[in-house]
């Protein structure tokens, strides 16, 4: 007999984990099911391994102005209060401090002058002169030869914060919390996705193996692949994937909390900045690169998971054009070059270390460890429409019962906020009951207050 449930979820990371939690815990839906081609929950872009631990809420990410810095804080609050509430200190969530280095004159400015406007949304936010940041981090001022570093150096920040988060543990955590609020749900791991077949009652989800799920309505929260599992059911046929792929190198432990450098607000990659990774103790993460490569998902070989789909996503005339025009820009032209002679061996390593400097002066060719197996490939979304590359998530709403999620950096982050929304959109399809007071209350109540 085939399963039935009123939503299957495919994609088992953080994102497809929490909106499992947020539906078993706040709707009266029946039962509900999540699908992950891998053999464990956040095997890809939610492992530890693939991002940088860091609850973005847009107080260091200086490409945010400050309009998105609000709507971006009242996602980052929602997953913070969770862990927080279900007492997941220094298991789950972190607490450090962290800051957005300006480095020179026109940087130290363009960070004053971010401050200001900032320190309104975000109470606490500090302005840290070079000495402040010499207390604070002490190897980011540190010159090479023991005495300062002689540029200008400011930041903004927070002296302690709960801003780093393993997301692997994380989705584990709300997988398990789903589960024991209704034994009717289920996971269902080594399930890969071959077709979504639309019938009278709803859809029939087929494995490469042929296993066979009901589901009234479907969520498709795969990341890189969402696309191409929409436009295999006709959606988003007007768009197209840059799939770009982050690494990192591992440096002793030399700093003490996350420092982040000021972003190019054209290039949708964070800039570089430095991590104490939550998962591995006494390690250091520095990074990312970010090369696009042909590939939905890295591989532990250069050959390996080749993205075929990307064949039909990416072979038109719009999406490179797309491409080619982004390579126009001299800075954006650079950054890709750069980014790929970081992959050269012996030249890459050195010229990623004069980079990796601008955050820690004193570091060493020596200290450098690439990193291997850590990183993700990121889907950048195309728009084949409007000609463009469009930053941030994207979302394919069918309003027939499948809708389509697309969440690069930082989806993660917004997992909760990505499953409010989706959880109304579901149960109103469905007929059934949302609890957004409860979530809201239990989340952040911020929300309510201002309403």
């Amino acid at each position: 007999m085939m399963n039935s449930f009123d939503v299957v979820i495919i994609g088992g990371g953080v994102s497809g984990a929490s909106t499992f939690y947020t539906l078993s815990e706040y709707s009266d839906l029946d039962s509900i099911a999540i699908v992950e081609k891998e053999a464990k929950l956040a095997s890809i872009s939610s492992s530890s391994k693939a991002n940088s631990q860091t609850i973005h809420d847009g107080s260091i990410e200086t490409n945010y102005k400050v309009e998105k810095a609000r709507v971006v804080k009242l996602a980052a609050d929602k997953v913070k209060n969770f862990a927080l509430r279900e007492n997941l200190q220094n298991k789950v969530i972190f607490k450090n401090q962290k800051m957005a280095i300006g480095v020179g004159d026109h940087e130290c400015q363009f960070i004053q002058d971010r401050h200001f406007p900032f320190e309104e949304v975000f109470p606490g936010l500090k302005l840290f002169t070079k000495e402040d940041i010499k207390k604070l981090e002490p190897k980011v001022i540190e010159g090479k030869d023991g005495k300062d570093r002689p540029e200008n150096v400011m930041a903004s920040g927070y002296e302690e914060a709960w801003c780093a988060m393993n997301y692997e543990l994380l989705t584990e955590h709300f997988a398990q919390k789903g589960k024991l609020k209704n034994p009717k749900n289920e996971i269902f791991l080594n399930f890969k996705v071959k077709q979504i077949k639309e019938v009278t009652d709803g859809f029939q989800i087929i494995a490469a193996n042929g296993e066979c799920l009901h589901a009234k309505f479907v969520l498709v929260n795969a990341g890189s692949y969402s696309l191409p599992i929409a436009q295999s059911m006709g959606y988003g046929m007007d768009l197209g994937c840059l799939p770009v792929a982050g690494s990192f190198y591992f440096v002793p432990d030399l700093l003490k909390g996350k420092v982040y450098g000021v972003q190019n607000p054209k290039l949708p990659f964070a800039a570089l900045h430095g991590d104490p990774d939550v998962a591995i103790h006494g390690k250091t993460r520095i990074g990312p690169t970010a090369l696009a490569m042909p590939k939905l998902e890295r591989s532990k070989h250069l050959f390996g998971k080749i993205g075929w789909e990307l064949v039909d996503l990416d072979l038109n005339k719009e999406a490179i054009s797309i491409m080619f025009d982004l390579l126009k820009d001299k800075e954006i032209r650079d950054y890709v070059f750069r980014n790929m002679a970081f992959e050269l061996p012996f030249s890459g390593i050195r010229m990623f270390l004069k980079d990796a400097q601008k955050i820690i002066p004193t570091l060493r060719l020596k200290d450098l460890t690439y990193a291997k197996g850590f990183g993700e490939v990121r889907p950048q979304v195309l728009d084949r429409k409007n000609m463009k590359l469009e930053l941030g998530e994207k979302k394919i709403k069918s309003g027939k019962g499948v809708t389509f999620n697309m969440t690069p950096s930082p989806g993660a982050t917004s997992c909760l906020q990505n499953a409010f929304i989706d959880s109304q959109e579901i149960t109103s399809y469905l007929n059934k009951k949302f609890d957004k007071v409860r979530f809201l209350e239990e989340l952040n109540p911020v929300e309510l207050e201002s309403k």
